[in-house]
Order: C-alpha cells, then structure tokens, then sequence
C-alpha cells in the first residue's frame, strides 16, 4: 500500500485553503481543518481529510450556511436549546461544548443540544476539550439513515456515534468514540476507494445479506449495529442507536430517524441534532482522576491471551497512532485519497496542492 507522509501544518493549511475557495469564513474554515486533521492524526480516516470534498460541495451548493453564528434558543443554569443555523457541524459543536463546560464550571453540570446542524467530524474532538479543563465530555449526533435495525431490512437509524472523555493523572485519559453500527461508513467507503473488500459484517446488500463488497452496501444496502445479527446481540447496538436518537434529534428537535436527508443527496438542508455534556467531577466524590488511573491501570496491567497484544483501554489505539505519526514527522494518507483530494481541488484554483514528495510503502 502507497501512502504519502503530509504534516500536519500541510493538511491544516489544505483544507482551509479549500474551504476559504468556496466562500467559508476563515475561523470556520480553520475550525473545520482542526477537528479533520486531528481525526486523521488519531487514526479515524474515514472522518478526516477523506471527507473534505463533501464539506465543500454543502457550501459550494449552499445546502449548508457559510454566514453567521449558532444561537442560543433556551437555556437554564445547566442546560441550552442551540440553534446551529446550519452552520458547519464544527462550527455548532464548538459552540456547544464551550457553553456545556462553561455552565459544568458553574454549576457542576452543562447539558446542550443543537439542532439546524451538520455533520460534525469525530465525536471525539468535543468529548475531549472538556479534558482540557479536567472534566469528563460527552458528545452525540444523529446522522442519516445508515443503519439496518435488528429485524429489519430498511435503513432506519444513522451511526449515531457515542463519545465519552474521562480524565486521569499525568494527562491520561479514558477516550471513547465509537459508532453504534458495526463500523463508521467512511471505513466502508475508504474500502470502496481502494479497490478493498470489507470484513463481513461491517454491512450487509440490498435484500440484508452481509457482503464483503463495499460497493453492494454503499448502494442499496445498509451498515450492521453494533453486535451484528440478533443472535450475536445486534439489538443491543441498535438500542444504542436509539439512545443517541433519543438525546439528539428527538430531545433538540432536529430531524430524526429516516426523516434525515439520505446521505450524500443534498437536496435539503441536513437539520442533524447534536448533543454535548461536561460533568466536573469537583461536584462529586475527591479522588476522580486517581480512582480513574487505577481503573486504566487494571485493565492494562492484565496478563494479554497474545503476548504480542496487550490489552488496552479507550484512546490507547489512537494514542499508539497519534506517537507513530510524531515519529515519522507527519501524517501517513494513502496515496490514492491525496490525488482525488489535490483533482478536487484544481477545480476551485486551489493552490498550493497537498504534497505528494514523501512516498512510504507499508
């Protein structure tokens, strides 16, 4: 496999570059770059610079707003009701999780939803700014209908993914960010780009057969819940699902369920609902990040089934891909996914163009 090492100033410059050429203002466009590139630089391709060109075309086509900022509709000490006025979802989510931890300073708690908003990158990025001021985070949204329900063979539920940041000593961390469904579609459609097939049980045809062609799922078929089939516990990643339905669109009043636009067709504007929660531990029991550390250090002290395999916790993974990259100076894209972006690009007179000089093989 071909990649192309791109540091990270490169691709933060790149895709503001991108998003300033079809009209986005400068600060959004750098809040978009910064949840993108800290996606790939964690390890979830699907949810970074492979999602660019999607990001220009809802401002390019005006499906998705480039002028004003969200609003705060509702609000009480510990809650707020935000309409993101379909800005871009970084811009709402942002937004968000700052009014969420500014109210968990003041009270102990910030619980705020946004509905007029987009998507939004990983949910991880929001989870974890509440870090920063040593809160856990919390982060949720709605998405389009992706998801097949356990029984079922439409797609009714979005990968709705649930994000949880815990703080421990020293700047460690618990770091959840995980999709309800089997796996995020971008890993589907990065599969589809490179010529790959799929694991089964990632997605399942039209007619709600698993497959290992991406292309059958992307195109009438639909992504598996969390657990797969109902006799492996499928139900449980579809109840999670709902869950994150339940706390977005249902609670922000935002479009839901299968009422959300079908993905990639931009008829409409989206309307995603979105959910960001800080909790100050301070409110509760002393002892939080100690008790926390010792918790990591349980799981991660076990004897591994593979000696070549340690068990990890939460955020460990993207914290093993996050040092990688600092070893190699810079972020390793596949070579394939850098030339659609820089094609893409040369249609708005971009320029300078992402790098393609740093060639590694792997």
């Amino acid at each position: 496999m071909t990649r192309c090492l791109i540091s990270q100033a490169e691709v933060q410059g790149f895709i503001e570059r991108c998003m300033t050429a079809v009209g986005t203002k400068p600060h959004h466009a750098r809040s978009l770059a910064e949840v993108l590139v800290e996606g790939d630089y964690r390890g979830h391709y699907s949810h970074g610079l492979n999602r660019l060109d999607m990001y220009m075309k809802d401002i390019h086509s005006k499906i998705c707003a480039k002028d004003g900022e969200p609003v705060v509709e509702k609000e009480s000490a510990a809650t707020a009701l935000v309409d993101g006025k379909n800005l871009l979802g970084p811009v709402v989510g942002n937004f968000c999780m700052n009014l969420a931890i500014k109210k968990a300073k003041e009270v102990g708690i910030g619980w705020v939803v946004a509905h007029g908003s987009n998507h939004y990158g990983i949910a991880g990025y929001y989870a974890m700014q509440a870090l920063k001021e040593n809160m856990i985070g919390m982060s949720f949204t709605n998405t389009s209908p992706l998801v097949v329900p356990t029984r079922g063979k439409e797609c009714t539920l979005g990968t709705n993914p649930i994000s949880v940041a815990a703080p421990a000593k020293n700047g460690d961390s618990f770091v959840l960010d995980m999709a309800t469904s089997a796996v995020a579609l971008g890993k589907v459609e990065l599969h589809e780009r490179r010529g790959d097939t799929i694991p089964e049980g990632w997605g399942c045809d039209a007619k709600g057969k698993l497959t290992e062609d991406p292309k059958r799922v992307l195109n009438g078929g639909g992504l598996v819940p969390i657990g797969g089939s109902e006799a492996t516990g499928g139900y449980k990643g579809y109840g999670l699902g709902m869950m994150v339905e339940v706390f977005c669109g249902i609670l922000a009043g935002a479009q839901y369920s299968k009422h959300i636009r079908t993905w990639k067709v931009t008829d409409r504007v989206a309307n995603l609902g979105q959910c960001f929660v800080a909790i100050n531990p301070e409110n509760f029991a002393p002892g939080f990040t100690d008790r926390m550390s010792d918790l990591l250090s349980i799981q991660r002290g076990l004897d591994p089934a593979d000696p070549d395999a340690p068990v990890l916790t939460a955020g460990d993974p993207e914290r093993m891909n996050m040092a990688k990259c600092v070893k190699m100076g810079g972020i390793p894209y596949h070579i394939k996914v850098v030339e659609h972006m820089n094609k893409f690009a040369k249609d708005f007179h971009v320029s300078p163009l992402l790098p393609c000089d740093k060639i590694i093989s792997n």
